[in-house]
């Protein structure tokens, strides 16, 4: 550390005293940032993601996406902190023009330091004096025409001694949306907090039943004809807890328990963990967990990109392989691309994947029949509308002696779609199969958008007689765009987000789940065939 002279008269004397120039606040001062929490605005690909430019390596760096301003990157500090010096460690592409915020809840942010010379390199900047949780690096002019790339960047400060010792505020409007026999949906506007809040605590009958990061839940397994009351409260990451929410009361409809709520997605689990604030597989699984289904069912293409068992060992397993007890898979093309085709898909799922031995096979729960087909079968190395035979006929069979009024089916490649693969022919006839036998919901993946059609005959024309098919290919990968719609396209959007299907005795709706808990798109209820 510098250090400067002062003279000091004593008498006639003068005596020189060393005085250190960064004073006892500074020297206080501690690396704040490292391994914290990240939030950035993009990244150029998995490997760069934000977690890398805290992790205090400098081997290591985030990269946002190129060719695109402005970029961010958030670290949380874990709780009020003074700030009084960011260190930047740029790679070559760097940032010309830059500023440095700080919030306390993530939403409201002030101005701390604003660059508009940056040269790269390392920008060391002291002297700051900001207070907040959050701090942001927004960047706003590039020097290159790449994004913007941080071998590491370092808060550095001290934290609040105090602690957080305010409670979030009591969540209000709580309000039943959806109640089947065994389910109630519940919606509350959000509590406020210093801090922020981290969950809610759902409580049914006095009891907590279950927790949301979001303002909504589904409680399911109830009994019909039931009444209950419900009250939420708030939690912050302290652990301080709200006042409970007004108290309402909610009663299933009677029956006989067989309507239930099912989630579903395709093209899932991309290389990446939740250690990256950009991947998303991690926070579609926490979706399921908020929908808290009866069964799971995924639309193929689980683990990406061989899909080979090492793959979903440290990727699918440890997000949506959770819920495997109620998962209900079918395989994509990626399954097949493994160094035996489908065999990590097999021996990673087992006898919940192949039930008979093989990759298709049926199911059923309440009133429902399920068929779960692999189409990657009539797809590869085939001509237009050529068939897998063999599993057809297994496929019509199987529907032909379905005693059950009500019938979904589900496979990774869509015969509609609006969206980057466009219309398969290869799948003409699985999809005039499914038309004939009066299936009501066909769901599908492969296409990386959301897409929900109206009832659609063999020809993909409105026609009430036809299934309901949705595209749910927002499971975790890469989003692909939506091109033209179809003219039975009733929603079409690029998203990523989790399907709740609530299936009753004798009907069906649907609705898509966005990352952040809220209904993007909701259907009609559609009676059974």
């Amino acid at each position: 550390m510098k250090a400067r002279t002062r003279l000091l008269p004593i008498g006639a004397a003068v005596i020189l005293l060393p005085t250190l120039l960064s004073g006892s606040a500074q020297a206080a001062d501690v690396l704040l940032s490292q391994g914290k929490p990240v939030l950035v605005s993009s990244v150029e690909a998995a490997e760069y993601g934000g977690p890398l430019a805290v992790d205090g390596k400098t081997s290591t760096r985030w990269a946002s996406a190129e060719g695109a301003d402005p970029q961010f990157i958030r670290i949380d500090l874990g709780g009020p902190s003074a700030v009084n010096r960011v260190k930047l460690n740029w790679e070559a592409a760097y940032a010309t023009a830059y500023k440095l915020e700080v919030s306390n809840d993530g939403s409201a942010w002030t101005s701390v330091k604003s660059v508009t010379n940056g040269n790269g390199g390392t920008d060391d900047l002291t002297g700051l004096s900001a207070r907040g949780r959050y701090l942001r690096l927004v960047a706003t002019k590039r020097a290159t025409s790449y994004g913007y790339s941080l071998w590491e960047m370092q808060v550095y400060g001290t934290s609040d001694s105090s602690g957080d010792t305010q409670a979030p505020t009591a969540p209000t409007n709580l309000k039943a949306g959806a109640i089947t026999s065994s389910t109630v949906d519940l919606t509350w506007t959000a509590s406020t907090d210093n801090v922020g809040v981290s969950a809610y605590e759902v409580l049914r009958n006095g009891q907590v039943v279950g927790t949301s990061e979001s303002a909504s839940y589904t409680d399911s397994g109830l009994t019909a004809a039931t009444a209950y009351t419900y009250t939420v409260r708030a939690k912050d990451a302290a652990g301080n807890t709200s006042a409970a929410s007004g108290q309402i009361q909610a009663t299933t409809q009677a029956g006989g328990g067989s309507s239930f709520v099912l989630a579903a997605a395709g093209d899932i689990a991309d290389q990446c963990t939740a250690s990256s604030s950009s991947c998303i597989h991690p926070k579609t699984a926490n979706l399921v967990g908020q929908i808290n289904p009866a069964a799971v069912i995924t639309m193929g293409d689980n683990q990406y990109d061989d899909a080979h068992i090492e793959d979903f060992t440290n990727y699918f397993d440890k997000t949506w392989g959770k819920y495997k007890n109620i998962m209900h898979p079918v395989p994509g093309n990626h399954e097949t691309y493994d160094h035996t085709p489908l065999g990590a898909y097999k021996k990673y799922f087992g006898k919940i994947a192949t039930p008979n031995g093989k990759t298709y096979y049926s199911w059923e729960m309440g009133n429902w029949h399920f068929v779960a087909i692999d189409s990657t079968e009539f797809s590869p190395g085939l001509a237009a509308n050529a068939v897998s035979d063999e599993q057809l006929n297994w496929i019509k069979q199987d529907l032909a002696s379905n005693t059950k009024p009500c019938v979904a089916a589900y496979y990774h490649h869509p015969r509609y779609t609006s969206g980057d693969h466009g219309d398969n022919p290869k799948m003409a006839t699985l999809w005039e199969t499914m038309v004939k036998s009066k299936v009501d919901l066909v769901l599908n993946g492969h296409d990386h958008h959301y897409e929900r059609f109206f009832p659609q005959n063999a020809s993909g024309a409105k026609d009430v007689n036809g299934p309901v098919q949705i595209i749910g290919g927002g499971g975790g990968m890469t989003l692909y765009p939506v091109k033209t719609e179809h003219p039975a396209t009733a929603k079409a959007i690029s998203t990523f987000g989790v399907l709740k299907l609530n299936m009753s005795d004798n009907a069906f709706s649907t609705q898509l789940i966005g990352l952040d808990g809220k209904t993007i798109d909701s259907s009609p209820t559609y009676t059974c065939h």
